[in-house]
Order: structure tokens, then sequence, then C-alpha cells
């Protein structure tokens, strides 16, 4: 578990890079839900999401040998673009490992921000193969997605900001992939030491994380077949045990909860939200027993969306 000093330093080391992204509200939302709801808008966050938060810390805190070596990493696309936006502005050279099937704006933003991208199959297992063959053949400097203690560092900034203005909250829900993101919600909120509970959601096409809390081990998806195409990673060894102490339940949604949620947040919000944050809307809608009359914090991951293959 990381301490709450480690979060507030990376917003230190950070802030100069990032937004402090708005907290939005919305009546008809509450009403459908009969909770309070506080949207804690990443979509709005420079590369389109929260993804640059951890980026920028860690690259922040490499050695000089380390950026002469250039950069390494692999993602689905955010991350990608997010170190890759960091990487240009320091004048580093980085490669990205990206599934064949990424959606064409997280390809095209990694391009725009001047990361090069060496292609692997839509698995893990690809993915690990190509990024390690990588890594061995130019030395690079890997920056994993999320499981590194930098990477969770700075995303662990996301609820600090939320719970610094907005104090009291009951809950607060992120989307889970890797567990970066979820596991710094976690240490930023039980290093303010509130009573506020932190749920993950995930899709129930890629539910690793719901079926290791159950059986106590990382267990892997045979398959990743969402429409969230952020969060078809699986558990790391520092992200899992932090969710597995901290997190007080993990919901799973199908995809039409899914894609219901985004469209019911484009059209009563009036924003561009991903697949991959419309989940945690998805998870309060599912379980309003649950959050009826809650005041609930929920993390809008990000907003890099293909206009031209919405999901309806």
């Amino acid at each position: 578990m990381l301490n709450l000093n480690e979060i507030k330093k990376a917003r230190t080391r950070i802030d100069s890079y990032i937004h402090n992204s708005p907290v939005l509200t919305n009546s008809t939302l509450n009403k459908i839900t009969e909770a309070e709801l506080y949207f804690k808008c990443e979509n709005f966050q420079k590369s389109g999401s929260f993804k640059i938060r951890g980026a920028v810390n860690a690259v922040l805190q490499l050695m000089p040998d380390e950026l002469n070596s250039g950069i390494v990493t692999a993602s689905s696309g955010n991350h990608g673009a997010a170190l890759s936006m960091i990487a240009s502005k320091l004048g580093l050279q980085i490669k990205v490992v990206m599934p064949k099937n990424t959606s064409k704006i997280k390809i095209d933003n990694v391009k725009r921000n001047g990361g090069e991208i060496v292609w692997c199959d839509s698995n893990q297992k690809s993915r690990d193969k190509i990024l390690n063959k990588l890594i061995k053949k130019t030395k690079s400097t890997l920056i994993h997605p999320y499981n590194n203690k930098n990477i969770i560092a700075g995303q662990g900034t996301v609820a600090l900001e939320l719970m610094e203005k907005y104090t009291n909250l009951d809950c607060v829900i992120s989307p889970i992939s890797g567990g970066g993101l979820l596991s710094g919600t976690i240490c930023s909120i039980d290093g303010m030491n509130t009573k506020t509970n932190v749920y993950g959601a995930e899709p129930a096409e890629a539910d690793d994380a719901y079926r290791s809390i159950l059986s106590g081990k990382i267990e892997i998806n045979d398959t990743t077949n969402t429409i969230c195409d952020g969060l078809r990673a699986q558990l790391g060894s520092i992200t899992f045990p932090i969710i597995k102490k901290g997190v007080k339940n993990i919901f799973t949604l199908d995809e039409n909860e899914i894609k219901y949620s985004m469209r019911l947040i484009w059209e009563t919000m009036k924003i561009i939200v991903e697949p991959s944050c419309s989940i945690v809307l998805a998870a309060v809608l599912k379980n309003k027993k649950i959050f009826k009359g809650k005041k609930v914090g929920l993390i809008l991951s990000g907003g890099n969306v293909d206009l031209d293959d919405l999901p309806w």
C-alpha cells in the first residue's frame, strides 16, 4: 500500500503537466439513480485520460541513463498516448506495443504524440512476448502501464483531488483493468483516513479482478470480448494485493449495461466518455439499493472515442 505522502509528492511533481479536472453533477442522473453523483471528469484531461498522471510521475523519476536508453511500454491506447506525450516533451524516444484491434482514435493519439507503434495480437500472451523481445533488443526502459508504484502514485492523484473537494463522499467507484487507477484510488482514500468505501467496476467479459478477489490469487482472462478497450488488461503483482486489501466490492457489468450507461452520460451530461469509464455509472444503475441516498464519486477515466464507430 502506498502512503498518502507519496501521492501528494506525485501531485506536486506532475502539477504543471496536467489539469486539475472538473467534478460535474447532474440532477437527471441523480433522480434516475436516487443518489448524489459526483463525476470526476478525466475525459477532459491532457491526452484524453487520467493516464497522463501516472506517465508523468514515472518518467520524471527516471535516472539519466534510463532516459537516454529510450522508453518502451505496452498499451491499448491511453497509456501509450500519455507516455508518448511526456516523452516527446522531454525529447525522448518511445515505442508502444499495441494490439492490432486498438481503436483508430487511440492509434492516432499515440502517433500524434510522437510514439512509435509496435503491433501485437489482441491477447496478453502476445503483448508480453512482443514487449519482452523489444526490451531485450533495444535495451529500452520499461514503464509498465499499471504494475509500477510511480504509476499508481500518479493515478492516485485523481481521488486525492476529488476527496479534497468533496470530503464527505460515502463511496468512490473506479473502473478496473490492470488496477493502477483503482489501486491509486484505494491508497489515496485510505491515507486520508475517511470512511469512504472504494468499489471497482469491470466488464463481465473481462472479469479477472472479480474472480481474483474471490479466489485470492491473480486469475487470467481467456478472452476479453468487451467494448471497453481500456479494461482488457490483467491485474499485476503490485496492484492485486492493494485491491484485495482495500476494495469494498467489484461489480461486473454486461455489454448492454455499459452501452446504455455510455449513451445516458452523453445524452444527459453532454460530454464524450469512453465505454471504459461509463461502466462506473452502469454499476450504480445495476445496484441502486446499495447506492440509494449515498454520495457517490464516479471516476470518468477517459474520453478517447472513435466517433465513426459508436456502439449505438
